[in-house]
């Protein structure tokens, strides 16, 4: 069973899929980060993101891996764990612009579709359904309106000791929707088969509700 959960940044996607994943018991697989995670390389080597030559170069030399440990999900960039790192808000920004060069959407998808071939699994991005499991059982798209997305970011942050205000979380994230529906390759849209839910004003249990009725009540 695949289960593909997309939509824009601060919708609540990777929540409900790791809610999902613990209550069905199936693998959790949080594409975004290891797109974070390239993008965190590409800031600490000063590697200019929107130059594809310069970040393939980097990406010859790259491995990102996705372990579950005990249950919680991490993420390693050249056998380092940047679990935490890659959730910094600097990183946010350079993971949307990174995931528009081909030479690392193709590597990231082909690391995914292997991923979910071999086991039942939950999937959250923003191309989910519509390009890395277009044939997925059940398709979700996400959203919510931007000043809720950019309180939740907001307040995610501060939890975190992160330096920053509504004002520049919510700017930023209208940056990113725009780069993210309107990047050549793959850009976010909801599959024409997906249903979605503004989870605006719902809880997290209630929007699991909602996609465990879908399902069938298979949770």
């Amino acid at each position: 069973m695949k289960i593909a959960i997309d939509g824009p940044a601060g919708a609540g996607k990777s929540t409900i899929a790791k809610l999902l994943a613990k209550k069905l018991g199936i693998l959790y697989l949080d594409t975004g980060a290891m797109y974070r995670a390239v993008g965190l390389k590409a800031i600490e080597n000063g590697v200019d993101v929107t130059d594809e030559t310069a970040v393939k170069k980097m990406l010859d030399s790259t491995t990102v891996d996705v372990k579950s440990e005990e249950g919680v999900q991490h993420v390693y960039l050249d056998g380092k764990d940047v679990t935490g790192k890659i959730r910094e808000h600097r990183v946010s920004k350079a993971a949307s612009d990174i995931s528009a060069v081909p030479c690392v959407r193709y590597k990231m998808v082909d690391l995914q579709r292997e991923i979910a071939a071999r086991c039942d699994t939950v999937l959250d991005g923003r191309d989910i359904g519509t390009f890395v499991l277009p044939n997925a059982e059940y398709k979700i798209f996400l959203t919510a309106s931007v000043a809720e997305r950019a309180r939740r970011r907001y307040e995610e942050l501060k939890a975190k000791g992160e330096e920053c205000t509504l004002e520049s979380v919510a700017s930023d994230i209208e940056k990113r929707d725009y780069n993210d529906s309107h990047r050549a390759l793959a850009p976010l849209r909801k599959a024409d088969d997906a249903v979605e839910i503004d989870t605006t004003d719902l809880s997290i249990e209630e929007v699991a509700d909602k996609i465990t009725a879908l399902i069938g009540g298979r949770i």
